[in-house]
């Protein structure tokens, strides 16, 4: 097997790039879930020692209880997932296409 075939057959592995669409949604709804099911759970098991209040590092206006905090976490749990996606997708297609190459 040639170097050229080899490296058709590692793309071919690989799949292609990664679509910052589908990588974006996808973050995105895992970090909205996981900060729903984070609310739920301290409704539920208040008692539990979990550090709820830790959110407030990476949601910025973020209160536990406050309807308008509550609102400010789904849109800012949305924007961490795009923003990772942007960053994390250029990342891998860069480094993947360098390493097929």
């Amino acid at each position: 097997m040639t170097t050229q075939q080899l490296h058709v057959t590692a793309r071919q592995a690989h799949g292609g790039p990664f679509s910052i669409t589908v990588v974006g949604l996808s973050l995105s709804l895992f970090f909205v879930i996981s900060y729903v099911l984070c609310l739920i759970g301290y409704l539920v098991f208040p008692e539990l020692p979990i550090a709820h209040t830790g959110l407030s590092i990476f949601l910025p206006g973020f209160r536990l209880l406050d309807w308008q905090s509550f609102f400010i976490g789904l849109v800012e749990s949305f924007a961490w997932g795009w923003y990772i996606a942007v960053v994390l997708v250029q990342l891998y297609n860069f480094f993947a296409g360098r390493h097929a190459a």
